[in-house]
């Protein structure tokens, strides 16, 4: 399915569920943020097998431009409706390519796969913000962040919270790669909120 679209955050699973860790509410966090990171919503527009994020490439890091933020919210909207409805192993269509290469060149992008890789780098990006303050930290921060909420969520079962730190401190041994355009991180940070309504893989299935 990677043949016609990426997963978001194909790269850094791990970022997405500390995102949406942080996102939900402290009880039942981790429930939900794991249910988010084993089946993406349809608001992202991408799915893949869960497998394919073992086997992702890294990501190409890219300076990114306002223009390119824009576009890429612009064709999301464009590319939900179509990408939502794609079965996680089905075999690329021709149709389907070429529907997302007329949106992705529509939004300003020279083909689909610079769509892909300016999506990636902003969530790359978003990877690494605390939802609560709204501020880039970092991906390990984020995680780290998590491990104490979970440690100090007294709501939490013993069996989910034991779950939830395995998993926490797993992904803490392998973070995200470092940001390496910072100003991506301004870029990021002007639109925030739309970003992570669009990418961050919070919104309801």
């Amino acid at each position: 399915m990677r043949e016609i679209v990426r997963p978001v955050f194909a790269a850094f699973g791990v970022a997405c569920l500390a995102v949406a860790m942080t996102a939900a509410s402290n009880s039942g966090a981790f429930a939900q943020a794991k249910q988010q990171q084993m089946a993406p919503p349809a608001k992202q527009p991408a799915q893949a097998a869960p497998a394919a994020q073992d086997q992702a490439p890294p990501i190409k890091q890219i300076a990114l431009t306002d223009k390119q933020v824009d576009g890429a919210l612009a064709a999301a909207k464009e590319m939900d409706p179509i990408t939502a409805k794609l079965a996680e192993n089905a075999k690329p269509d021709p149709k389907i390519i070429a529907q997302l290469e007329g949106i992705a060149k529509k939004n300003g992008f020279a083909s689909y796969d610079e769509y892909n890789s300016v999506v990636d780098n902003i969530s790359l990006v978003l990877g690494g913000f605390d939802p609560q303050t709204k501020k880039y930290v970092g991906p390990e921060a984020v995680l780290k962040a998590q491990i104490a909420q979970v440690q100090a969520d007294k709501q939490m079962s013993a069996k989910d919270k034991k779950e939830a730190l395995a998993d926490l401190n797993e992904a803490l041994k392998s973070p995200p790669p470092a940001v390496e355009n910072k100003g991506n991180i301004d870029l990021v940070t002007k639109s925030y909120d739309k970003l992570m309504e669009e990418f961050g893989g919070s919104d309801e299935n």
